[in-house]
């Protein structure tokens, strides 16, 4: 396995991708600790304790830790991703967004152009309705803002949409010229940055003997059952079988062979997640426009917080419903029908044509729906095991939840992107022995 590992770096275009990915995610590491000025820290401290269960501290989670430490990447890349969400959505209604998505080249970069406007749009909105919350919150060691004033919402405006755009740079910068999603590089990264202090934080407990170990261990058996399964939904995938006609060119002859559409159980990948979580931090944004003591605002806090019922059911259907959005424009049965025809390939059993994508696409909708259940299921699982096993959310979402989820499912994405490029230069993939589809350089 050291062997499999070590020939990453004997390719030289691999190797830059790989160290100009990981320079730029140190580099949004270290530019995260700086921070936000005219903030009293602890008095910071002290209100995101209150706030540990709630949108707020699931937020922090997804900005890497920054926004309690009141960075300037405070924002994230939350902002980014409901900026897409938008213009995707926008793409399945609108018929000028429908052009730009049938343009290709061209349209793909004005679609990103208008997301990057979205971006900025969304992120003025959001630094707006935060620096009123954090201005008006009070704690036992003084106010968060000592001196809130014009010069105050201006900077903290300023510098957290100007975090924002820099942020969705690095993410732009990674995708183009590193390896992997770098939108979702970054936000994994932030997760895994804070279990350390997490699992610390339980540690802790254990040995102060308010927490019992058995259970701990219980959990982490746990988990690496929720992760193995989870890695066969990902990468579990339902074959269709083709079969090519033969074909008589001259004295040669083409075509014949059987072969099949590996068509993914979980075509969408971790995107649905990404989207929903993203839409559900919407309640927060509006609640940080009221200020402390507002009951439309304390009430949209306290219905939407993680550990409540009615964040549980709206999580789990946003993920439905964004999985099988997701899947649409991720797989197109048309495109995949109208190209084995042009082939002179066929499914065995269906006419060439619309039978096949319309075989195709109810294959799609039947494989997609227990998919679909399933990440709903694990994203919404924190809630119920904090609650049977007394334990922070913070801690739950750890051993099974969005945050395992996107761990899982982008580190399956970029693992499987550097075995590609080993296996294009006859190396041995690293994950030849493990249980990921459709990567047998025999087929």
């Amino acid at each position: 396995m050291m062997e499999k590992f070590l020939n990453i770096f004997k390719i030289p275009d691999l190797r830059k991708k790989l160290i100009f990915t990981g320079l730029l995610l140190l580099v949004y590491r270290l530019g995260g600790k700086v921070p936000i000025p005219g903030i009293d820290k602890t008095a910071l401290a002290s209100m995101m304790g209150g706030y540990k269960d709630t949108l707020l501290g699931l937020y922090d989670m997804f900005a890497g830790g920054f926004f309690s430490q009141a960075s300037i990447f405070a924002l994230g890349i939350m902002p980014y991703i409901s900026a897409s969400i938008i213009i995707q959505l926008l793409g399945a209604v609108v018929p000028y967004f429908q052009r730009l998505q049938k343009e290709g080249e061209e349209g793909r970069k004005k679609i990103i152009q208008i997301t990057r406007y979205g971006t900025v749009m969304i992120a003025s909105l959001q630094a707006v309705g935060m620096s009123v919350f954090l201005s008006s919150q009070t704690t036992s060691v003084g106010p968060v803002v000592p001196n809130a004033g014009p010069i105050f919402y201006f900077v903290t405006i300023l510098t957290m949409v100007t975090g924002v755009v820099f942020v969705m740079w690095l993410g732009e910068q990674i995708s183009d010229h590193g390896i992997g999603n770098g939108i979702s590089l970054i936000i994994m990264v932030g997760i895994i940055a804070r279990a350390p202090s997490v699992f610390k934080n339980q540690f802790i407990q254990i040995q102060n003997g308010l927490s019992n170990p058995f259970e701990n261990i219980l959990l982490l058996v746990l988990m690496f059952g929720i992760t193995m399964v989870v890695v066969a939904v990902t990468t579990g995938v339902r074959k269709i079988p083709v079969q090519y006609a033969k074909r008589v060119v001259g004295r040669k002859v083409y075509g014949g062979q059987a072969t099949h559409i590996p068509l993914r159980i979980l075509t969408a990948g971790v995107m649905p997640i990404i989207f929903a979580q993203a839409l559900m931090f919407i309640p927060s944004t509006i609640a940080s426009f009221f200020p402390q003591g507002y009951g439309f605002g304390d009430w949209l806090m306290r219905v939407f917080a993680p550990t409540h019922i009615v964040y549980s059911l709206f999580f789990a259907f946003l993920i439905i419903i964004f999985t099988y959005f997701y899947t649409a424009i991720a797989f197109n049965p048309v495109d995949v029908a109208d190209n084995m025809k042009k082939q002179g390939g066929f499914v065995p059993g269906v006419r060439p044509g619309k039978s096949t994508s319309d075989y195709i696409d109810h294959i799609l909708t039947r494989v997609t729906l227990p998919a679909s259940v399933f990440l709903a299921l694990i994203a919404i699982f924190p809630t119920f095991l904090s609650g049977f096993f007394n334990v922070d959310f913070s801690l739950a979402s750890f051993y099974g939840g969005t945050s395992l989820l996107i761990i899982v499912g982008v580190a399956l994405d970029t693992l499987q992107q550097i075995e590609s490029h080993l296996l294009m230069r006859h190396y041995d993939g690293f994950l030849k022995t493990g249980k990921l589809k459709g990567r047998d350089r025999r087929r």
